[in-house]
Order: C-alpha cells, then sequence, then structure tokens
C-alpha cells in the first residue's frame, strides 16, 4: 500500500503541476491587471479542486489497470485481487482528495487577494464595448 500511494502521489502531484502551469500562464496573460490575474487564478484553481474532488468520489469504480499507477507499478506491488482493488481505490481517493483540499486553499487564498487589491482601489479588467 506505501508503494501504491508513493507512486500515485507522484503521477497526480504530476498532473496537478502541469494544471498549475497552465493556470500561472493565465495568470501571467492578465498580469497587466493584478485583480483579473488573482481572479482569474482563482476561477480555473477552483475548477482544478472540482476536478479533483470528481475524481476522488470515483476513483474506486476505476479499474486499476487503467490507470497509470499501474504502469509505474512493479509487478508485486500491482492489485491483483479484489481486496487490494478496495485498498488501491482508498488510496487514490485519499491521494486525489489532499490535492483538492491543497487546490482548495490555493483558490481562496487567490481569491482573498484579488479581494484585498480591490479594497485598496484597484479595479478588474473590463473589455471595451464596441
Amino acid at each position: 500500500m506505501h508503494e501504491i500511494r508513493r507512486v500515485a502521489v507522484e503521477c497526480v502531484g504530476r498532473a496537478v503541476m502541469f494544471g498549475s502551469l497552465a493556470i500561472g500562464c493565465v495568470m501571467v496573460g492578465f498580469s497587466f491587471n493584478p485583480v483579473s490575474a488573482f481572479r482569474s487564478g482563482a476561477f480555473l484553481t477552483l475548477m482544478m479542486a472540482l476536478v479533483l474532488m470528481w475524481k476522488a468520489m470515483t476513483a474506486g469504480t476505476k479499474a486499476p489497470r487503467r490507470t497509470e499507477i499501474w504502469l509505474y507499478l512493479d509487478e508485486k506491488s500491482r492489485p491483483l485481487d479484489d481486496p487490494a482493488r478496495r485498498v488501491f481505490g482508498t488510496v487514490m481517493r485519499d491521494v486525489y482528495g489532499s490535492f483538492a483540499r491543497i487546490a482548495l486553499c490555493v483558490a481562496v487564498g487567490f481569491f482573498l487577494l484579488s479581494m484585498v487589491l480591490t479594497a485598496f482601489g484597484l479595479k478588474a479588467y473590463v473589455p471595451p464595448v464596441g
């Protein structure tokens, strides 16, 4: 179980890192307006947290053979019987859930930063009409 958790954290962490890189690129695109940058970061990170929560809720129903973690596990660590599959689903639910909690905290932090900047008088970007 420890080996499954280690590999799952690496694989899910890598996916979250790439998502965070994309969110960071969007935020840099809005860097001319910090309020809009942090609001877009909050919204996109919240979407990532929702996807991670959905993955956590459905982790127990997914066959271990159809996951990336299966490819990185050695032969003796792969879950083959039903109790091992339940353990695999539980570990995946925990890993996805912990990354979802972190993403949710980051999204709240981004939103609070945008609110603080708004309180100091900065305005969000509004595209010109016409």
